[in-house]
């Protein structure tokens, strides 16, 4: 019998993002709190999106109103990237606040180890990983053994968004 796979993925549905986006705009420009308070928000370049605003707050208000459409949407909030310290925290520049919110994709060398090693430990022993640079292929014998290390990837805290694609 042949070796069932699965490969371990962090993709974004830039589709997805993207409506989301365009319905967080049309709230943005009809809510009365944000009237005339020169909030806005837009992609800023392919990776990133950039949220203006008067004020600190209304700035947050703007991505947490990004953020609800997002999860509406069914795109995982761990695709943004704040920065360093992993919270947004508005800039000033000029007369307005400014958040550049980063867009991640792929699972970094780091996780992807991280991932291995828990496969490893706490998984089936039939179970082998192999990462295959931004994503990690999975296989053994059994597919139980296959669903079991699934389940329990999506029960550990991991700081990345996991899709699992490829089956075999």
């Amino acid at each position: 019998m042949a070796d069932s796979s699965f490969d371990i993925v962090s993709k974004i549905d830039r589709q997805e993002v993207a409506n989301a986006l365009n319905t967080a705009v049309k709230e943005i420009a009809t809510r009365y709190d944000f009237k005339n308070v020169g909030a806005s928000i837009a992609f800023s370049g392919e990776d990133a999106v950039l949220i203006k605003a008067n004020t600190e707050e209304r700035a947050l208000a703007v991505l947490d109103v990004f953020q609800t459409w997002l999860i509406k949407r069914k795109v995982s909030l761990k695709h943004l990237d704040y920065g360093d310290d992993d919270t947004p925290t508005p800039k000033l520049s000029g007369k307005d606040y400014r958040l550049q919110v980063g867009l991640k994709e792929g699972i970094s060398q780091e996780i992807a180890k991280k991932i291995g090693k828990m496969i490893r430990d706490e998984g089936p022993k039939s179970v082998k990983s192999q990462i295959q640079g931004d994503e990690l292929r999975v296989t053994s014998k059994s597919r139980d053994d296959l669903q079991s290390v699934q389940q329990l990837l999506l029960g550990a805290d991991l700081d990345t968004a996991l899709q699992f694609t490829n089956r075999r």
